[in-house]
């Protein structure tokens, strides 16, 4: 097995909107099955988070809703870019995500891509959705903390 080393990391993109829905409980690095111009289009960062998510059949870990866009110097043999795409995960990772989805009601979301050496993972996470009133929180907290930022920044020793 390949050693990577760990200044070969290169975020590509962090899905915000899922911090903001979900609670984030557990997370995990996966790979992605993908074809060259899919990988090409990622490495550019041409993707989008949008209401993707990921759901476990057969066995398996699909990424639905995640959008990948056509590659530029593509030819005939671009790619469709809003397809179910199969995540690479170890047996055992995928039945204990599949026992929390089915007992505790978590759901699965995609938290972010990067580059890992030549290779593209993702982080998936094992969110609990956030109530509204949680949600106003975490938004008057996100200000708070801005707001004593800029407070900090204006003060002169």
């Amino acid at each position: 097995m390949a050693k990577i080393d760990k200044g070969l990391y290169k975020n590509l993109q962090r899905n915000k909107k899922a911090y903001f829905n979900y609670e984030i409980v557990d997370s995990l690095e996966v790979g992605m099955s993908l074809s060259g111009t899919e990988v090409k289009s990622m490495r550019e960062c041409r993707f989008s988070f949008t209401d993707s998510y990921v759901v476990i059949e057969n066995g398996q870990l699909m990424l639905m809703q995640f959008t990948i866009q056509p590659y530029k110097q593509g030819s005939i043999y671009n790619h469709i870019p809003l397809y179910p795409r199969k995540l690479l995960a170890h047996k055992q990772e995928i039945k204990r995500l599949k026992r929390k989805v089915d007992e505790k009601g978590f759901s699965i979301v995609p938290l972010r891509c990067y580059l890992k050496g030549n290779l593209v993972k993702m982080e998936i996470g094992l969110g609990r959705g956030k109530a509204l009133h949680d949600k106003k929180n975490t938004i008057k907290e996100r200000d708070l903390k801005r707001d004593a930022k800029r407070e900090l920044k204006n003060l002169k020793f």
